[in-house]
């Protein structure tokens, strides 16, 4: 009961600076500061009207995209401003569940206006509520696929990091193993058997001995001794 009051002590203000074509917060300001005979505007009206000057743009461009008979500016005051509070509430006030923005405008218009205004109200904020659940649709729809390409990204990229380190370890493997053979083949070749001679060494040897007449026996064929006989 307390917020439906409210409403109502905020459709005041409201209206009136509506007809007066006054600024909506200086009025809000002469309210709160002077209330005369009313007693002090409630909190929670003080917070509609200021949240309707403040997202009042959005708000009209919001209710002229779904209004099927007329341009807000040729609706009726009452009207205008019904559908301003309910849209304030269904768009920026979470607190406020849509249901009950509708319904508390549609009990404001059968006592305040006339008797096709709650059918007409009543068609204008279900299309503002279809509008706003459909967004807020495509919001989550949007938001889960970013966090699936965000999963998929990280996925690829433990994978990559791991065929790296797969990859780097194979490497240092392979260089090992490398040098292992490159040490074993150096130490082979500086191996030196003692019982291996080679043909250099042979020819450095007989190069190296002194060899005398008396230790070489020359053999002579018989045919020559023969000759030397007969002679």
């Amino acid at each position: 009961m307390a917020r439906s009051t409210a409403r109502k002590r905020a459709l005041n203000t409201l209206y009136e600076a509506d007809e007066k074509g006054q600024d909506i917060l200086s009025l809000l300001d002469e309210r709160i500061a002077h209330p005369g005979a009313q007693t002090p505007l409630p909190d929670y009206a003080i917070q509609i009207v200021r949240g309707v000057a403040e997202h009042k743009r959005s708000i009209d461009a919001t209710l002229d995209r779904h209004s099927t008979r007329w341009p807000l500016g040729r609706m009726h005051v009452i009207d205008r401003n019904l559908l301003r509070i309910a849209a304030w509430e269904m768009l920026y006030n979470p607190e406020v569940p849509d249901k009950v923005a509708i319904d508390e405008a549609l009990s404001l218009a059968k006592s305040l206006s006339d008797s096709d205004a709650p059918s007409f109200i009543h068609g204008l904020l279900s299309a503002v509520q279809q509008e706003k659940d459909e967004e807020s649709e495509h919001e989550e729809a949007e938001t889960v696929r970013r966090q699936e390409a965000s999963r998929i990204a990280d996925l690829a990229l433990a994978e990559a990091d791991k065929a790296e380190q797969e990859i780097s370890g194979i490497d240092a493997e392979d260089t090992h193993e490398s040098e292992h053979q490159i040490d074993g083949s150096a130490g082979k070749g500086d191996g030196f058997d003692p019982d291996v001679t080679t043909n250099e060494d042979e020819n450095n040897g007989l190069q190296g001995e002194e060899v005398s007449l008396a230790d070489l026996t020359l053999t002579m064929p018989e045919e020559l001794y023969g000759e030397s006989s007969d002679q």
